[in-house]
């Protein structure tokens, strides 16, 4: 088994999500980088810092050469990060050593790659947004479909009381909006611009280094944090905290579809499923399982992203690094899950009769709590609980349901509705509406 799923030939249909991992790739970094540095000295330029033909010179170049990363490799085993050797390789690709000199002035690695990685982190979130909105108007038209689909609600696995159908589809969705709507805030915090040179000073720019900083932000397309956050990484740290909760949403939505899809239940059936080495009849759900398996694994990630805010001193290569192993899987992660959801969600086909068969199995238990609290209307609580506990440990009894015996033994009270599903949705239907509608809401 390769060590990365998310790059094997072999399970390159199961994991992934090409339009992300098109940025993972070390040609999408150095690219980057290039970009970078070729933003920095038009900005240096404008502030006086470097020659404006260093600086056309070197943008120019930045957009045509090419460089393999391979060629890289031996320099950067040793220097631990690959900007050293790529500044070098640039610079004699440019053939122009006058220009190029002027090539990463005053900056320092960090810089550079932690500049490089918000443009891709730019275009991660873009794609996140597009898949999560889609996601959400898939989830907002099945919630306002089956807001009165009763099906039977669980907890600890035991039938509990009744819901809807498009109640559990809004329970998948609400994390989703809320995940969507901190969106700008997440932004702000990780599309920013890193210049603050060897230690954080920015001193070897002299006191236009702000106004350098400012000109590269602009000229990128990012922002400017007006200080150094070489040591500070909560920005990453959030990206990755709100890809964890936004995966593990995902993961519950798988989890609920692999028990919803059970061959015992079959309350809901997947557009497709895989099948088995050894058994003809199988149709596992596989998609749900994969859902349920990448948010296990970024909750994992995100605890080594985590643990990268004790970032020590002014710069600490071991937590830098293990960011590296750690936010680009979670990226693409997210990335799979997302388009994985949305392929699953779009294929759900609920079933109503075997929803409702599941009610009817419980021999009307379900209904219990419901009739306890109009008992309550006219007995002490306390009593009715008693009165209902009882009838509910002779269910079955002679075949009977729980509204044969109450029907039976309980005389002089109104029970209309209460061993109706439809009757005792309580405030499901109205979630699964306000889902629906705020679901529309965000896809304008």
């Amino acid at each position: 088994m390769a060590a990365s799923l998310y790059d094997s030939a072999m399970f390159r249909d199961l994991m992934q999500d090409r339009e992300t991992s098109a940025l993972f790739t070390d040609t999408a970094e150095l690219r980057a980088m290039l970009l970078v540095w070729g933003a920095l000295a038009r900005a240096q330029a404008d502030e006086g810092l470097i020659p404006a033909p260093a600086a056309e010179a070197i943008q120019r170049a930045a957009m045509e050469i090419q460089i393999d990363p391979a060629a890289l490799a031996a320099e950067t085993g040793v220097n631990a990060v690959v900007v050293p050797a790529l500044a070098s390789t640039f610079r004699a690709e440019m053939k122009a050593p006058e220009e190029a000199q002027y090539v990463h002035y005053g900056a320092t690695s960090q810089d550079i790659v932690d500049t490089a990685l918000a443009l891709r982190l730019r275009q991660v979130l873009v794609l996140v947004e597009a898949r999560l909105t889609g996601l959400i108007g898939i989830l907002g038209r099945m919630a306002a479909d089956h807001a009165e689909t009763p099906m039977l609600a669980r907890t600890y696995g035991q039938a509990a009381v009744v819901t809807s159908f498009g109640a559990v589809a809004a329970s998948w969705g609400w994390p989703l909006t809320a995940a969507l709507n901190e969106l700008p805030s997440l932004r702000d915090r990780t599309l920013r611009v890193s210049l603050s040179g060897a230690a954080g000073t920015l001193s070897a720019m002299g006191p236009e280094g702000p106004a350098v900083r400012a000109g590269l932000a602009e000229g990128l397309g990012l922002s400017d944090p007006g200080r150094s956050w070489h040591s500070d990484r909560s920005g990453h740290a959030a990206l990755s905290a709100w890809a964890t909760r936004l995966t593990g949403a995902l993961g519950k939505m798988g989890a609920d579809l692999c028990l919803l899809t059970r061959t015992d239940l079959g309350e809901v059936s997947l557009g497709s499923g895989g099948g088995s080495s050894t058994m003809p009849q199988k149709s596992n759900p596989v998609g749900p399982s994969v859902l349920v398996a990448i948010a296990a694994h970024v909750a994992g990630l995100n605890g080594v992203m985590q643990s990268s805010l004790v970032h020590r001193e002014q710069r600490d290569g071991g937590a830098w690094i293990a960011e590296w192993m750690s936010l680009p899987q979670i990226c693409l992660g997210l990335g799979r899950s997302l388009a994985l959801a949305s392929e699953v969600a779009d294929g759900l086909t609920p079933d109503p009769a075997r929803m409702r068969r599941a009610i009817d199995a419980t021999g009307g238990a379900i209904f219990a709590e419901a009739l306890t609290f109009r008992l309550a209307q006219s007995l002490p609580r306390p009593d009715a609980a008693t009165l209902v506990k009882g009838l509910c440990a002779r269910l079955n009894e002679d075949g009977a349901t729980l509204e044969d015996l109450a029907r039976r033994e309980i005389l002089g009270h109104d029970l209309t509705g209460v061993f109706d599903p439809a009757a005792q949705l309580g405030t499901a239907p109205a979630e699964a509406r306000a889902f629906a509608e705020t679901a529309l809401a965000l896809a304008k």
